[in-house]
């Protein structure tokens, strides 16, 4: 018959006894199971944060291909422009109708007789106008700052039409170099092109200095002043004052005479006589009075003597028509920039650069859409 009280068992003598309990483990445990929550924690805010902002920039593509396309057809352009919103995050903006700033970038814009390389504006705290986030039907832009760039590229392809290039050649002045066909021959072009804002939204160029080279025979300046007109160069007039036959064709005009001040007793004399026709062509008075001849007139009573010199009269003919203002017309760089629908936009300054000309624009009060 069992004890009605168990006999207790002893461990056996060999067997170590059994470690009290611890807590510095459980203690360790805890602090690594709230640590794992912590990095657990922040790694779902940081996948929450990288999704938000991800959708973030999602919309602001989204709305700057929006923009992009709506300002191609509202302003009938060619290609549509660049447009990028500024500030984070676009979402809030949206939701505020009220963005930071948005820069647009339009490329190839026809004005007057050029085509603008670039039209770069970027508006601030602008305002958005509609029912909700997704009906913007317009914007209001209370202040922009831009630039517009006229390319000497663009200028040289469309108005030189590869025979004429336009270059930087000071602060507000351009030089024209390059070759202009006239009647079958292609003559030398040189002009200064002078650069000015012209009230508050033009450009004005006031065109200087032309000149077309004949080879080396003579020089076309358009206009009336005594200086103006065609002229023989100094090389040819020098060799004129050499070639016998020339110049006893030259004194044989009455008019040329009266020009170059010659007594008529020295221009007979020189008509019979080789050595006395040296005589006057030698003086350095002689040459500098050839070099005064307008060749236009001659041309009109004496076209054959301005054969006899070397020039086409097909030519001369033709210079007769060609006037400062129709060659200034051609090399004319002016543009207006176009006027608002609301507010102002304006220029602020014209600067000449090595890639072009640059026009630095300012607005106000403007408004995009209905």
């Amino acid at each position: 018959m069992r004890s009605p009280h168990p006999v207790p068992t002893h461990p056996h003598p060999f067997e170590a006894p059994p470690a009290p309990p611890t807590h510095r483990r459980t203690k360790r445990r805890g602090r690594r199971g709230r640590f794992a929550f912590a990095v657990k924690t922040v790694a779902s805010l940081a996948v929450l944060a990288a999704f938000l902002t991800l959708a973030d920039r999602w919309a602001v593509l989204y709305a700057e291909h929006r923009a992009a396309d709506t300002l191609k057809q509202r302003l009938r352009l060619t290609a549509a422009p660049e447009v990028e919103i500024g500030g984070f995050p676009f979402l809030t903006q949206l939701a505020d109708r009220r963005l930071e700033s948005v820069q647009v970038t339009v490329p190839d814009v026809a004005a007057d007789r050029v085509t603008l390389a670039a039209v770069s504006a970027t508006g601030r705290d602008i305002r958005l106008d509609g029912d909700g986030p997704t009906s913007v039907r317009g914007a209001r832009v209370p202040e922009l700052h831009g630039d517009v760039l006229l390319s000497f590229a663009d200028m040289n392809r469309e108005l030189g039409a590869s025979q004429v290039t336009f270059t930087g050649a000071a602060r507000d002045r351009v030089a024209v170099r390059g070759t202009l066909p006239v009647a079958g021959h292609d003559l030398r072009l040189r002009a200064d092109v002078r650069v000015a804002r012209d009230g508050r939204r033009g450009v004005d160029t006031r065109i200087g200095g032309i000149r077309l080279d004949i080879g080396d025979l003579a020089t076309y300046r358009p206009g009336t002043r005594p200086a103006e007109g065609l002229h023989l160069t100094p090389a040819s007039a020098a060799a004129l004052a050499r070639e016998t036959r020339k110049a006893r064709a030259l004194l044989a005009v009455p008019s040329v005479v009266r020009a170059l001040g010659v007594p008529d007793a020295t221009v007979r004399e020189a008509q019979r006589s080789d050595t006395a026709l040296a005589r006057l062509t030698g003086r350095p008075e002689f040459v500098r009075q050839a070099l005064r001849l307008n060749l236009l007139d001659l041309a009109l009573a004496h076209p054959e003597l301005l054969s006899r010199l070397g020039l086409d009269p097909a030519l001369l003919d033709a210079l007769s028509h060609l006037t400062r203002p129709a060659l200034a017309d051609r090399l004319s760089l002016a543009f207006q920039l176009p006027e608002p629908s609301s507010g102002e936009l304006r220029l602020r300054d014209v600067r000449v650069e090595r890639d072009g000309i640059r026009v630095r624009i300012t607005g106000s009060a403007l408004a995009v859409g209905s």
